[in-house]
């Protein structure tokens, strides 16, 4: 793990190795180039790479009018999962998104992504709704830090 680097996603190239995690993981939400850069104006967007290979991605959005709580999202490629790249991926945003929220912090998994869910509940988070967004069939799983 010694070659993994998480960089904040700004330049083009960041913003597309972002984009591409973020749709091979939530292939139901498909984000095009232009929603990225507009996401990356109002959330903090990270990119990890092991070595030179791009291996995840995260999100951390600030409160906002329906959420008081900042909002941590970590994703990881399936084939690099189980060596700690989540981890840290997750604990450098959440360290972020401390900063933002007295309010406490939630995430959001989408429920075909087992993974994902054991891997928050795991660090504590607690299951508040399921949901589904216009035209999908797959709920998102949103869930707090207890």
């Amino acid at each position: 793990m010694n070659d993994l680097r998480i960089e904040r996603a700004l330049s083009e190239a960041q913003l597309a190795d972002w984009r591409a995690v973020h749709n091979a993981i939530i292939p139901t939400a498909v984000l095009s180039s232009d929603e990225v850069r507009e996401r990356a104006g109002r959330n903090r967007l990270d990119v990890a790479y092991l070595g030179d290979v791009v291996v995840g991605c995260s999100t951390v959005r600030p409160p906002d009018e329906e959420t008081p709580a900042a909002t941590v999202i970590a994703r990881i490629l399936p084939g690099f999962r189980g060596r700690g790249l989540g981890t840290a991926l997750y604990e450098r945003g959440l360290a972020h998104a401390r900063t933002l929220s007295d309010e406490g912090v939630e995430t959001v998994v989408l429920a075909s992504n087992p993974e994902g869910l054991r891997f928050a509940l795991a660090r504590g988070f607690a299951e508040l709704e399921r949901y589904v967004l216009p035209g999908d069939t797959v709920p998102f799983v949103a869930l707090r830090l207890t």
